[in-house]
């Protein structure tokens, strides 16, 4: 239990910290705060100083009447002669609204003239020094009456006069009293005069505050923009223009950090080239070499193993290829691939007139049907981006269908477009692909067979260099049976649009 007050000034200092939460808040926070403070400090200051000279105010005009009512009572001989008119009377009491209490009393404490018996002087006030009363010196405190409506707070002044003769000295009191509701209404104009501009400066100050945050933290803003808009192949350095200097060693570490990752992505992709370069050679030689001693053994057992080095060789060396390809297919290797506009229908048709004979080799009929072409001519079809990634995406696509629709199936790839988008479809007449493997094949070497060569990399190809243009691939049924793969690329006009 009594570590709790520790632990909330913990929980406080921490919800003060500037990693808490919003930036702005903090700083908006130990700004304002420490203006609400003094304001409020200002407030009672000039509370106490209005109160102070509201009292100053009230005690002179106390003074003053009651010298005035001091000269209405004069020595005569052993006695006092009291000449009080309703005119002095008049002066004294010339406020409606706030009543005067006035007594006079010879020796103190014995009215001789007054509207209210006031309490006697407390002894700081009647004896300060402890010798007696100092004569013809205005002495002031607060005191309370009695009256029928309630506890009045007064504001007294007392004022000790000497009278009689040399011999038989006396004293005589003057005591004049004013409710002190003037005075804290005076009190209280004058904190509301002063409190009021302050309030508006406060607010303006809250107000140049919270622009010149803004204005201030507009290049984080713009350097969270920069970064968040960003693809992920986007290495280049960051540039913000002009920028304080804390936000200008925070870009300057962050390109430091882009080029650390631009470095680091370049020897990968180095290395990734260059050991596919060097694997494909030695592949090469060994399939060559298993072809030829293939075609030289009789002996059925021999020619059983040559054949599976030959098959585990191809697959190698397609694996190699299909690596290569994916390595070219990435975000920071496409990044540096220049871009440009090339028609998809001829690239489509090229490919698919390349690869007929390798469907005849596999006994699968791959032809071409563009309904299009045979209307209006052979209409382009302009898409921008890497033309070389894109063949090998729909190259990917046509060999899978060839392998695996099995022999005696046909192939079809045509080619149309659609609103904004041209759209490339390959059906075949094999097996397919069962609805709950259509979403994994899509993932690095999964393989939903193991019939064929494949090494499970051919769809993930084709997604991510669809992908990277801004395009989709899906797998539908071709009916009665069969698959349809339906890639989706932007047309070249919203292209520009995007990257305008």
């Amino acid at each position: 239990m009594s570590d709790t007050p520790h632990r909330s000034r913990l929980r406080w200092l921490a919800w003060l910290a500037p990693g808490a939460g919003s930036l702005r808040r903090y700083l908006l926070l130990w700004l304002l705060v420490p203006q609400l403070v003094l304001w409020l400090g200002a407030a009672v200051l000039s509370y106490t100083v209005a109160a102070r000279y509201a009292n100053l105010a009230l005690d002179r005009s106390l003074y003053q009447a009651s010298r005035a009512l001091a000269r209405q009572v004069k020595p005569m001989g052993s006695g006092l002669l009291i000449d009080f008119p309703k005119a002095a009377r008049d002066i004294i009491e010339t406020d409606p609204d706030d009543r005067v209490y006035y007594m006079v009393s010879a020796p103190p404490g014995q009215l001789i003239l007054g509207n209210q018996r006031l309490p006697e002087p407390p002894p700081e006030v009647s004896s300060p020094n402890g010798l007696g009363p100092v004569l013809d010196k205005p002495r002031f405190y607060d005191a309370t009456l009695q009256e029928q409506d309630g506890a009045v707070q007064v504001r007294v002044v007392a004022l000790y006069l000497a009278w009689g003769d040399a011999d038989a000295p006396q004293t005589m009191l003057v005591q004049l009293a004013k409710s002190r509701i003037g005075r804290d209404i005076l009190a209280r104009q004058i904190l509301h005069d002063t409190a009021l501009p302050l309030i508006g400066l406060v607010l303006l100050m809250s107000l140049i505050v919270w622009a010149s945050l803004r204005a201030g933290l507009a290049p984080l803003a713009r350097l969270h923009q920069a970064v968040i808009s960003r693809a992920p192949s986007h290495l280049d350095s960051i540039q913000l223009g002009r920028a304080p200097e804390e936000v200008q060693a925070l870009t300057a570490a962050l390109n430091k950090l882009l080029q650390a990752v631009r470095e680091s992505v370049g020897q990968q992709q180095r290395f990734i080239s260059d050991a596919a370069h060097q694997l494909r050679t030695p592949l090469a030689g060994l399939k060559s070499q298993t072809e030829l001693a293939l075609r030289e053994a009789t002996d059925p057992s021999l020619r059983a193993r040559l054949t599976l080095v030959h098959e585990s060789a191809t697959r190698s060396a397609h694996l190699v290829t299909q690596l290569l390809t994916l390595a070219r297919a990435e975000p920071e290797s496409s990044h540096v691939m220049a871009r440009s506009p090339f028609d998809l229908r001829r690239l489509a048709e090229e490919l698919t007139a390349e690869l007929v004979p390798r469907a005849l080799q596999a006994g699968v009929d791959l032809g071409w049907a563009d309904d299009e072409t045979e209307a209006a001519g052979s209409a382009p079809l302009r898409v921008t981006g890497h033309a070389l990634l894109v063949r090998e995406a729909l190259s990917n696509v046509i060999d899978n269908a060839i392998r695996y629709a099995g022999r005696g199936a046909e192939v079809t790839v045509r080619v149309r477009a659609e609103g904004d988008q041209a759209v490339v479809e390959v059906d075949d007449t094999g097996p397919g692909i069962p609805l709950a493997q259509r979403q994994a094949v899509f993932e690095r070497f999964y393989r939903g067979t193991q019939e064929g060569l494949g090494c499970g990399l051919g769809l993930p190809i084709v997604k991510e260099i669809i992908e990277r243009h801004a395009g989709s691939v899906t797998l539908l049924d071709r009916p009665p049976h069969g698959l349809r793969v339906r890639v989706r690329l932007p047309l070249a006009a919203r292209v520009w649009l995007m990257n305008c």
